[in-house]
């Protein structure tokens, strides 16, 4: 069904968690880092995570403010993140143009993923990384050392498991001398097939290694197919691993305003969710194949399993920085690439700032007005304890 005028209800991902959690927790089987997040996003901005106190600088009224929940997983506690994370980003970026790639692993290694997240994110990461390493530094095609900004994404728009690898790589890269920026084509610097094989071969090679050296819990269906190293290639090779090329970003302002509304993303929105009546859920989705907006409708229990997919490793980084853009390059090679391009760093707005600063400078300054004077100003106070206030 198309979602033809269809408007949010009010209902967010925490009502949802909240209402469907005895009955979810009793028929699913949860680990321990998605307990934590279900626990903390319906519990986010209530009395469970405890309070601040905000003072009028005039009058010295009082209001008691519920604390985020602040997991990454949490539709409501992103802004600032992506806000400032975007904002240190410029002193990274060069002032280039950029490419966008998709990496992405066939389907039949989702179940292998899913029961090892941690060991096969870090292989998607590094596989995609060397194969960009690779094929830039080959003289056919770039000859240059270059870099990227990985994002690992879990989920399609309906909240399917689709594990893949958003990149951005910048058009050009140092020469082998580092006296010399390497400026690319207009077109990809490598052709796309090329970089499926090179991603094929080097990621398969890392998956077998790990297999061998039984790193890897292997899901109990699929347990032939991983104990015949020749049956698994065959499976690998006789398919096309799909790497697509997305739009050519103009330069630094361009990746900005792009990876602003999206490196922060979390499964589902609050605003995608348009209405559920405790037994079903109905949220907006796209549909790639006929790029149209729809409406799926799913029963609660089926929604925050698909959701529960979603929920990373404890202390798992989902953005990281390979080659000249890696931190460790940070005052060598970045600043060489700078002065080979003439241009000077950028230093972040908000480098030093408290969440409550950063928030006086994004937000309309009258959310912060007193309402009891109408003069002053709400600062920020000390930390309360729990008050138990619902």
């Amino acid at each position: 069904m198309e979602a033809v005028n269809a408007r949010n209800s009010g209902a967010e991902l925490s009502d949802i968690l909240l209402l469907n959690k005895n009955a979810f927790f009793s028929h699913n089987k949860l680990c321990v880092d998605q307990i934590k997040a279900y626990e903390a996003i319906i519990g986010c901005r209530t009395s469970k995570m405890g309070s601040h106190t905000l003072v009028c600088d005039n009058c010295e009224h009082k209001k008691t403010c519920y604390n985020s929940c602040r997991n990454r997983h949490c539709p409501k506690c992103q802004y600032v993140k992506q806000v400032v994370w975007v904002e240190k980003l410029k002193a990274r970026l060069l002032p280039v143009r950029y490419f966008h790639i998709v990496f992405t692993v066939p389907e039949f290694l989702n179940s292998i993923f899913y029961i090892n997240q941690r060991e096969c994110y870090d292989m998607l990461f590094s596989s995609s990384a060397q194969t960009m390493k690779k094929a830039a530094a080959n003289p056919e095609f770039l000859g240059a050392e270059t870099g990227c900004l990985s994002v690992l994404h879990t989920w399609g728009q309906s909240l399917n498991y689709h594990p893949h690898i958003h990149m951005l790589v910048p058009a050009g890269g140092l020469d082998p001398d580092g006296m010399e920026w390497v400026k690319a084509n207009r077109k990809f610097f490598v052709p796309v097939k090329a970089i499926s094989k090179i991603f094929r071969g080097v990621f398969m090679d890392r998956l077998r290694k790990a297999i061998a050296a039984g790193s890897l819990n292997i899901p109990q269906k699929q347990s032939a197919l991983y104990a015949n190293p020749k049956k698994l290639n065959c499976l690998a090779y006789e398919k096309y691993w799909h790497i697509h090329i997305k739009k050519t970003f103009r330069g630094a302002n361009q990746v900005v305003s792009y990876l602003g509304r999206y490196t922060h993303r979390v499964a589902i929105s609050n605003s995608r969710i348009l209405d559920t009546d405790g037994k079903t859920v109905s949220f907006r989705w796209k549909d790639y194949r006929d790029n149209r907006h729809k409406v799926m409708e799913l029963p609660c229990g089926e929604f925050i399993r698909r959701f529960m997919q979603h929920i990373l490793p404890n202390g798992f980084y989902k953005i990281r920085y390979f080659g000249i853009l890696a931190p460790a390059n940070s005052r060598t090679k970045m600043n060489d690439c700078h002065c080979l391009l003439n241009q000077k760093r950028q230093v972040s707005h908000y480098e030093g700032l408290t969440t409550y600063e950063v928030l006086r400078k994004l937000l309309d300054e009258n959310i912060f007005r007193c309402t009891c004077c109408g003069k002053g100003t709400m600062g920020f106070g000390k930390p309360q304890p729990d008050n138990g206030i619902p």
